[in-house]
């Protein structure tokens, strides 16, 4: 992605469940080469409009009611490769940090940023580069060289005994490629359930998509 899109704008979408935020995001990205095409106030909406727009950036909170703004990165990121995923949040903990950069955001910005720099950090975000201050990136940085992949998954066993039973029948399910509709039929539970059990198994795996998980469990059985 190396220039603006077709229509000539960079296309953003801010998902935050205060409209006043929403309202002020929009405004401090005002340009001429930045659209607001978008708005979510959760994650459940975000999904649906997200892969309907397919923005160039995306802004998530973190905090959101019902599935968290990382669980949206890690449903959202494989399926929308071109979309450049930002964080735009309150939270600045190491542990969040690294988990929205794991499950596919290329940006971490904290809300006490000046409209000027949000603007730059969205036009930095689209073209290609790390959308976060330095501060924070250091600290990342230093996060990952001090753990490996094997410390993110219990060793010894298959990782998955360490799902629930029910994690277990949603994993099953992953593997014959059921959305979570279809799932959620299954079961008897609704799709908001599962999705947050797909959640906590791309978790436990250490997996960052469906399809990963769904190999992991090909590997296992």
């Amino acid at each position: 992605m190396n220039g603006p899109s077709s229509q000539g704008l960079i296309r953003v979408m801010i998902v935050d469940d205060h409209p006043l935020v929403r309202a002020a995001v929009t405004q401090a990205i005002s340009a001429p080469d930045v659209e607001m095409v978008a708005e979510a106030a959760n994650a459940e909406e975000a999904l649906l409009s997200a892969l309907a727009v397919r923005p160039d950036v995306l802004l998530v909170d973190i905090h959101l009611p019902g599935m968290t703004g990382l669980q949206l990165v890690r449903e959202l990121a494989p399926r929308l490769p071109d979309t450049r995923i930002v964080m735009l949040t309150v939270s600045a903990t190491d542990r969040d940090v690294a988990d929205a950069i794991g499950y596919g955001a290329v940006g971490y910005l904290t809300k006490d940023l000046m409209p000027d720099a949000l603007l730059r950090s969205v036009r930095a975000a689209y073209a290609g580069d790390l959308a976060m201050h330095r501060g924070l990136a250091a600290r990342l940085i230093r996060r990952l060289a001090g753990r490996s992949r094997s410390e993110m998954v219990a060793t010894g066993d298959p990782a998955s005994e360490h799902l629930s039973p029910r994690e277990r029948d949603v994993l099953r399910l992953i593997e014959e490629e059921l959305t979570d509709r279809q799932i959620a039929e299954s079961l008897g539970i609704s799709s908001r359930t599962v999705a947050t059990h797909v959640s906590s198994i791309l978790h436990k795996l250490g997996v960052r998509n469906r399809a990963d998980a769904a190999r992991r469990y090909r590997q296992e059985t």
